[in-house]
């Protein structure tokens, strides 16, 4: 993952559906917030616009979230290099 063209961690999704959509498992109680604002970093932070939020808690939920690439700005920072010293 980037911030401002310097590398700050990585990332890897549960699982990636045909390079276009994120999904994110859990196992909880029920969605929370914290949940749905994480899966929308994830989309922030990659060039996919799509996730899917999945509950395996006691009742079965999901949540489907949308981040458009337009409003990423340019995305040249994604798949660079980082920067060696």
């Amino acid at each position: 993952m980037y911030y401002s063209d310097q590398v700050v961690g990585e990332y890897q999704a549960d699982v990636i559906v045909n390079n276009t959509i994120i999904v994110e498992l859990k196992a909880a109680c029920q969605l929370l917030k914290e949940h749905e604002s994480q899966l929308l970093n994830y989309l922030k932070a990659t060039k996919m616009e799509v996730g899917l939020l999945l509950n395996f808690g006691p009742e079965a939920k999901f949540k489907r979230k949308v981040y458009d690439n337009d409003r990423k700005g340019s995305l040249a920072w994604v798949g660079k290099r980082p920067k060696t010293e």
